[in-house]
């Protein structure tokens, strides 16, 4: 029985140690600030547009 929970053990202390998942994470919190940076900068890039359609409206006119 104490074999068992000492391997037990063991296996967790080497999860604990492995940093295997840690690139998945700064790769995922790297596209989540691209997404947040992308969405931001979508309103100043629909104003633009709007403003050249508004300036292209009123030349046509």
């Amino acid at each position: 029985m104490n074999t068992i929970i000492l391997n037990l053990m063991v296996n967790a202390q080497n999860l604990m140690n492995r940093e295997d998942g840690q690139d998945l994470v700064e790769y995922s919190l790297m596209v989540a600030l691209v997404a947040l940076v992308s969405v931001a900068g979508m309103n100043q890039v629909a104003s633009a547009i709007n403003t050249v359609f508004s300036t292209i409206s009123a030349t046509l006119a």
